[in-house]
């Protein structure tokens, strides 16, 4: 008798839990479909995705917000990252070199805390870093995904030219002689 009660408990449990999974993908998609007719965005998924990281809530490590609107029109290397990612904490000297060789070709790097503010604080006091660091909070993981990284894994990086196109992402450490490759393409 008791055994049926939690075999149908765990049943009930089982079919909540998949309830909520597939009201969760309907309710997730429903809401990329009204972004999409509210920015005038095309069905384009990477125009959208650019879109959605000119509109992204962001702070600088000090927690005012910040408008990346303002990189509009100009080649940049978008790094999402975490403070306890190690392969992200791995890539940032490479980063910042590449930061530093290219900042005279206009081409600007951001890293995307995929963080808390206190922990990217802490960090930066310890680790220098050639570029403009953003606070994102976990919400940066939902706007990797639009880029593409379905996976949800860090560190992942996005290249996206002068005109809004991108024009390489990366999932996993960067390769630097393959990024410098894209960026000379650009």
């Amino acid at each position: 008798m008791n055994t049926r009660r939690m075999l149908a408990g765990v049943v009930v449990a089982l079919a909540a839990a998949g309830g909520g999974v597939l009201a969760n993908h309907w309710l997730a998609r429903d809401t990329e479909v009204a972004y999409a007719a509210q920015s005038g965005a095309q069905t384009d998924p990477h125009a959208s995705a650019v879109q959605q990281l000119w509109a992204a809530p962001v702070t600088n490590v000090d927690g005012k917000p910040q408008s990346l609107s303002l990189l509009k029109g100009h080649p940049i290397v978008v790094n999402f990252w975490a403070s306890w990612c190690g392969p992200c904490v791995e890539e940032m000297p490479a980063l910042s070199q590449i930061q530093r060789e290219y900042a005279k070709k206009g081409i600007q790097f951001i890293g995307l805390g995929v963080d808390s503010e206190k922990n990217i604080q802490t960090f930066l006091q310890n680790v220098k870093v050639a570029y403009p660091i953003y606070v994102t909070g976990f919400g940066g993981a939902d706007l990797a995904r639009a880029f593409g990284n379905n996976a949800g894994g860090l560190p992942f990086t996005v290249v996206i030219d002068a005109k809004g196109n991108i024009r390489s992402t990366k999932l996993g450490q960067i390769n630097p002689a393959a990024l410098r490759q894209t960026l000379d393409a650009l």
